[in-house]
C-alpha cells in the first residue's frame, strides 16, 4: 500500500466519522424533507417484513408525506432499492449510521476508481474533492437515497470497466466481477431509475461499440451484464403490481397525477403543463446552484473543468466518464420539478465525475516543478506552479473553514424539525399515559407533526400513535377506533402539555402564526 492508499484510507475514515456527525449534530438524526420521512415508513415496514399494510381509518388523519392509500391499502410511494437498505439496517438497529458508512466507502472507491484512470496524485485530489463536496456532505449526513446510488454507480463503472478488458483466462474473480456489475446497475435501477437509465447510457454505448468492434470475450462479458441488469431491473414493475396491482401504475402517480416524466398540459404545475422552457429554467436553476454546491468555492466551482476537459485526451475509459455528467442533467430536463435544498441533488451521482475532470484539470492548471531545461523556463514554470498550488488551497482552504460550515450550519433546524419536539414525550412522565391516541394540532408547520412519526410506529401497535386533527367531529370520530387507548390533544406550542378535549381558543392560540 502507497502513501498515497494510506492517505485516502484515513480520508475516507474522516469522511465516515465527519458524515455521521453531520447526522446526529445538523439534521440530529432524523427525517427533514417529505421523501425522507417516506423513506423511514417504507423502511420500517420492511424491517418488520411488509411491503404494504391495510390503509389505517381516516388516511388523512394518519398522514405520511408520499405514502399512498389505494385500494384500502397503504404503501410508500418510492422504488424498494433504498427503503430495503434502510429497513435492513433499522432491523439491526443502525440506521443512522449508513449513509455515513457507505460515504466513507465511496471515498476509497472513487479513489480507486480514479487512480485507475490517470495516476494517484489525481486520484487523491478527486477523492478530497468529493469528501470535501458540500453536496456530498449535506446528503451523506441524510436519509435520503444518493450516496447509495453513488455507491452503486462507483461499483458498477469499477467492474463493468475490468469485465470488459480483452482477456484469455476465465477465473473466479471475472465471474464475480460480472455479476457484482450487473446486480450493482439492477440495483441502481431499483433505486433511482432515472438516474440509473442516464449513468447506463455511455455505458450501453461503450457496449454496443464492443458488440461491434471488440473480441468474443468483451461481447460475452457485455451481453452478460446488460442482462443481468435487465433482468434484475424487472422486478420495478413487479414490485409496482405487488403494491398497486398493476405492473405499469407508477405510485408516484397516485400521489400527485401530473408527477411524471415529459412534457404536456397534464404533466408538473407549471401554467400549461411543463414543457421546454420550464425544462430550460429548471436545468439553469439546478446548475446555478451547482457552481458553489459542487466544492464549496463561492459560484466558481466549476473553473477547472475547461482545463479537466483538455487532460481527458483520447483516453475512451475517461470520456465514459466525462459523459455521466451530461447525461444525468439531459435525463432530468425531462422532470418538472428542480432541486436545490440539499444542492442539486437530481445530479448528484455525477459528482464523481465533475470531481475527476477537476482534479485532472487542476493538474494541468498547477503544472509540476520544472526539472533542469532552461533557467528561464523552469523559473516561470516554477511560479506557475507556487502560484497555481496556492490558489487550489485557498480554494479548499474557504470551503472547508467557511463555505461549508456556513451551507451545513443553514442546515439545521431547517422545516421546524428538531430532537426537542421529541423530547416531552421521551420522559418518564409519559408512561403513565400509555398507550395513547395524540391528536396534534397544527400551529406553524406541518413538520410539528411529522417529527413525531419517530415515535409511532406504521402499524399502530406502539406506546404512542400520533394523528393529524382534521376538525372536532373527526377527531372525536378516532376514539372508536382505538377504546384501548386513552386520546389527548397536543399543541406544539405548549410542548410539555396535553388536553384531554381541545383547548379553548385563547389570545396565545389566535395569533399563533399559520401557513
Amino acid at each position: 500500500m502507497s502513501k498515497f492508499d494510506k492517505a485516502v484510507l484515513v480520508l475516507a475514515i474522516i469522511t465516515f466519522v465527519g458524515c455521521a456527525w453531520i447526522s446526529a449534530n445538523i439534521y440530529e438524526n432524523l427525517p427533514h424533507v417529505e421523501d425522507e420521512f417516506a423513506y423511514t415508513w417504507q423502511a420500517n415496514l420492511i424491517a418488520r417484513g411488509e411491503l404494504l399494510i391495510p390503509s389505517p381509518p381516516c388516511p388523512n388523519c394518519f398522514l405520511v408525506p408520499f405514502v399512498v392509500d389505494h385500494n384500502e391499502l397503504r404503501f410508500g410511494k418510492y422504488p424498494i432499492g433504498w427503503p430495503a437498505v434502510l429497513g435492513i439496517s433499522v432491523k439491526i438497529g443502525i440506521r443512522d449510521w449508513v449513509n455515513p458508512f457507505f460515504a466513507g466507502f465511496s471515498i476509497w472507491l472513487v479513489y480507486l476508481l480514479a487512480k485507475r484512470l490517470s495516476d494517484e496524485i489525481s486520484a487523491l485530489l478527486t477523492a478530497f474533492l468529493v469528501a470535501t463536496s458540500p453536496m456530498f456532505l449535506m446528503n451523506a449526513g441524510s436519509l435520503l437515497s444518493h450516496i447509495w446510488s453513488f455507491w452503486l454507480m462507483l461499483v458498477f463503472i469499477s467492474t463493468w470497466l475490468n469485465s470488459v478488458k480483452n482477456r484469455e483466462n476465465l477465473n473466479t474473480n471475472y465471474w464475480l466481477g460480472l455479476i457484482i456489475s450487473g446486480l450493482s446497475l439492477g440495483l441502481l435501477t431499483l433505486t433511482r431509475p432515472l438516474t440509473a437509465i442516464a449513468i447506463a447510457f455511455p455505458f450501453v454505448c461503450h457496449g454496443v461499440y464492443l458488440l461491434i468492434t471488440g473480441s468474443k470475450r468483451q461481447k460475452l462479458s457485455a451481453i452478460f451484464i446488460a442482462s443481468l441488469a435487465c433482468f434484475l431491473s424487472l422486478f420495478l414493475p413487479v414490485w409496482q403490481f405487488a403494491v398497486t396491482g398493476n405492473l405499469f401504475l407508477n405510485p408516484y402517480q397516485l400521489w400527485w397525477p401530473y408527477d411524471k416524466l415529459g412534457f404536456g398540459p397534464d404533466i408538473g404545475l407549471q401554467p400549461g403543463g411543463f414543457s421546454w422552457i420550464y425544462a430550460k429554467m429548471n436545468t439553469k436553476f439546478s446548475l446555478r446552484v451547482g457552481y458553489s454546491d459542487l466544492f464549496g468555492w463561492f459560484k466558481h466551482s466549476w473553473i477547472f473543468l475547461p482545463f479537466g476537459v483538455v487532460a481527458l485526451g483520447k483516453n475512451l475509459q475517461r470520456w465514459l466518464i466525462a459523459a455521466i455528467f451530461p447525461a444525468i442533467v439531459l435525463a432530468y430536463t425531462f422532470y418538472w420539478i428542480g432541486s436545490w435544498l440539499y444542492g442539486p441533488r437530481y445530479y448528484f451521482e455525477a459528482l464523481f465525475s465533475l470531481a475527476f475532470i477537476s482534479a485532472l484539470g487542476i493538474r494541468v492548471f498547477v503544472g509540476k516543478i520544472s526539472g533542469p531545461v532552461g533557467r528561464h523556463t523552469r523559473s516561470i514554470a516554477n511560479v506557475r506552479f507556487i502560484i497555481g498550488s496556492a490558489l487550489v488551497v485557498f480554494l479548499m482552504i474557504a470551503n472547508i473553514f467557511l463555505y461549508s460550515p456556513i451551507r451545513l450550519g443553514g442546515m439545521k433546524n431547517f422545516a421546524g424539525v428538531s430532537s426537542s419536539q421529541l423530547t416531552p414525550f421521551l420522559s418518564s412522565n409519559q408512561d403513565k399515559l400509555q398507550p395513547a391516541l395524540i391528536i396534534v394540532h397544527k400551529i406553524s408547520y406541518w413538520t410539528e407533526y411529522a417529527t413525531l412519526l419517530e415515535l409511532s410506529s406504521p402499524f399502530l401497535d406502539s406506546p404512542l400513535i400520533f394523528t393529524y386533527s382534521r376538525g372536532p367531529e373527526v377527531d372525536n370520530q378516532l376514539k372508536q377506533f382505538f377504546p384501548q387507548r386513552s386520546l389527548w390533544h397536543y399543541y406544539p406550542d405548549e410542548p410539555y402539555r396535553l388536553y384531554s378535549a381541545e383547548r379553548p381558543v385563547s389570545t396565545k392560540t389566535q395569533s399563533a402564526p399559520r401557513p
